[in-house]
């Protein structure tokens, strides 16, 4: 059940409803203090994990949007609500029902679906596949070759500039006339390794929206352990294949003596998720009526499959540090404005592809061309001192100026992505403002390579990144929280009162 109307009742009950935090040491500041205490409540077991379209999602957003009245704001939603409804499709692939099996001359051997092979969730996902194998290197167009027609296409899954990407794949393979697709996990990409198990086989999108496979083409994901399952009996090593990809040298393509056998059980529904929206008025009768949009997720994983037995992926981190971030920057203001008004936006759906945030920008809730600047919480790991900010769409705007200017009196140094392989600029929620012109950034905590901050972000993203591990018993510095809601707090302040709107700087492709 949604809550709708400008009054929402029952705050203290919805808060004692959602558990109470561990606190901070003794000596970290109010703010810190009160920050972590919404986290928790956020990321507690009564929120389930807030997965998009569920009723702990919905009890978050409730929470938010109390949360936001107190504080001052106005409702910014339809209908004069806090809440934005997207209307979405989901597509999942169930565990019972669905098996993989590689079959040989003599043997078949299960893969364990989740755990071993995935495959990603679409509408038009075939009930089964029983098909030959065929390695063909990192699947470009030119390895495919002539023969792939009803074959199940196996790739070396790269993530390296200069070797096809998960697109290129697919559009090779699909062109071949492949009826499926397995992308072998590059283990030697240790930035952002790929982990298993996967949470679950879910796909959520935009009612409307394009589908995201080609017809009738199963594209699956596989661990290198279990690759040396597919590839037996063919004469080649497994470690021989993955090591060469990992350096990115060339591979031979070959038959495999095997097939997989397949079948996948796939339900479908309709759901709804909101964006809560609220808005802190400006005061400056020529700027108020431009908008910056401050947003973070509000959205996580939900229940999964376990992880050192424990199957509720919290999300502390990602994202509800940063969903309290705008929560406290609400309750600082007691809804006194800045000269522009500010846009307080958490948004559902962003780790099912950044539906809220494109929702919001196909459809916003105030003019589209009054849309000021878009700054987004997400990324951001306090984890050890912050020095260093990696700040997304950097030359893009002039938000980079600002940010420099503000981090310069603090101490941080900005810089761009030094990991552009990874794409994190178009994984965020403020890649679709950019999309539609709007000035927008996000950042990341930086480091040094080598050093102690790069072993503790290194390993949030292997043992905690999208895994019941991101919870509030992990360790975080609280002066680095302390510092960058700081920043966030004087970026926001310093766009929203500057004489100058935001604008996309001549050169990036994101100018209109």
């Amino acid at each position: 059940m949604k809550l709708r109307g400008a009054v929402l009742g029952g705050f203290a009950a919805l808060l004692s409803a959602c558990g109470t935090a561990a606190m901070p040491p003794a000596g970290t500041d109010p703010d810190t203090q009160a920050w972590w205490k919404i986290t928790g409540e956020l990321s507690s077991g009564a929120m389930e994990g807030r997965d998009t379209g569920s009723s702990g999602y919905d009890r978050a957003a409730k929470y938010v949007a109390a949360r936001f009245e107190k504080a001052g704001l106005k409702p910014a939603g339809e209908r004069g609500t806090w809440f934005q409804t997207l209307p979405i499709n989901e597509v999942r692939v169930e565990k019972d029902g669905t098996r993989f099996e590689i079959v040989g001359a003599s043997a078949a051997t299960d893969l364990k679906f989740l755990h071993q092979i995935s495959v990603r969730a679409t509408g038009d996902l075939p009930a089964a596949i029983d098909a030959p194998l065929s390695f063909r290197g990192y699947c470009s167009a030119a390895e495919m070759g002539p023969d792939m027609r009803g074959k199940v296409a196996v790739c070396f899954g790269g993530r390296r500039r200069g070797v096809p990407g998960g697109a290129d794949r697919l559009r090779a393979a699909a062109d071949a006339g492949a009826v499926g697709l397995i992308a072998v996990d590059d283990p030697g990409f240790t930035i952002e390794p790929a982990r298993w198990p996967d949470a679950y086989a879910r796909s959520l999108s935009l009612r409307g929206a394009a589908p995201i496979a080609s017809p009738q083409l199963a594209v699956m994901r596989l661990s290198p352990e279990a690759f040396v399952t597919v590839l037996a009996g063919s004469g080649h090593a497994a470690k021989d294949i993955l090591d060469a990809g990992a350096a990115s040298k060339p591979l031979q393509a070959f038959d495999i003596p095997n097939r997989l056998r397949a079948s996948f059980r796939v339900s479908r529904r309709e759901l709804a998720s909101d964006n809560v929206l609220g808005l802190l008025p400006g005061t400056d009768p020529t700027l108020s009526p431009e908008v910056v949009v401050v947003a973070a997720h509000l959205d996580g994983y939900g229940f999964g499959e376990a992880v050192g037995g424990d199957t509720l992926y919290n999300g502390a981190f990602d994202d509800a540090a940063y969903v309290a971030t705008l929560i406290r920057l609400a309750e600082q203001r007691q809804g006194k404005g800045f000269r522009r008004s500010v846009l307080f936006a958490a948004f559902t759906g962003e780790e099912k592809g950044l539906l809220g945030a494109t929702w919001f920008t196909q459809h916003p809730t105030v003019p589209r061309a009054n849309l000021a600047a878009n700054i987004n919480l997400d990324q951001l790991r306090p984890l050890f001192p912050l020095k260093i900010l990696t700040m997304h769409a950097i030359d893009d705007s002039t938000l980079g100026a600002a940010a420099k200017g503000i981090a310069a009196s603090m101490g941080i140094e900005i810089r761009p992505d030094l990991e552009p392989e990874r794409n994190l600029n178009s994984r965020a929620d403020h890649y679709p403002f950019l999309r539609i012109g709007v000035p927008a950034t996000g950042f990341v905590f930086g480091f040094e390579p080598g050093t102690e901050a790069e072993r503790r972000y290194r390993e949030w993203y292997q043992v905690r990144y999208h895994r019941p591990q991101d919870d509030m018993t992990q360790p975080l510095d609280f002066k680095a929280a302390a510092d960058m809601n700081t920043f966030f707090y004087r970026l926001t302040e310093t766009v929203a009162n500057a004489d100058q709107r935001p604008a996309i700087l001549p050169g990036s492709p994101f100018r209109q």
